[in-house]
């Protein structure tokens, strides 16, 4: 049973930065995982942020993060990251850690994801 808890959510300024982390455990093959960042704005449906392939590195960005957001993650930690800079207000939203097995090799998101963290909330003012 995957594990997930989030935290670094704050409030900042728009141009601000910050970054997210998701500390995980029980991950049975770690190279098999397709790990993600989803956010949540009131109102609106959640959406995908990033995602990373555990075994490969690859990964996605939904357009409006390109360039500003950056996922990682440390296997020997089993912390999964999210650099976000350059914050504007439409960045505020809680934000979620996510993380299914997925034996394909790559990230398909159209498949639910399994485990998801309780969140942590973003907040950028202009």
């Amino acid at each position: 049973q995957v594990q997930l808890t989030e935290s670094g959510g704050d409030s900042v300024q728009s141009g601000g930065s910050l970054k997210l982390s998701c500390a995980g455990s029980g991950y049975a093959e770690r190279s098999r995982y397709c790990l993600a960042w989803f956010r949540q704005a009131p109102g609106k449906e959640r959406e995908v942020v990033a995602t990373i392939y555990t075994g490969s590195g690859s990964t996605y960005y939904r357009e409006s993060v390109k360039g500003r957001f950056t996922i990682t993650r440390d296997i020997t930690s089993d912390t999964l990251y999210l650099q976000m800079n350059s914050l504007k207000p439409e960045d505020t939203a809680t934000y979620y850690c996510a993380a299914k097995y997925d034996g394909r090799g790559y990230c398909e998101i159209r498949v639910p994801f399994t485990y998801w963290g309780p969140g942590t909330q973003v907040t950028v003012s202009s």
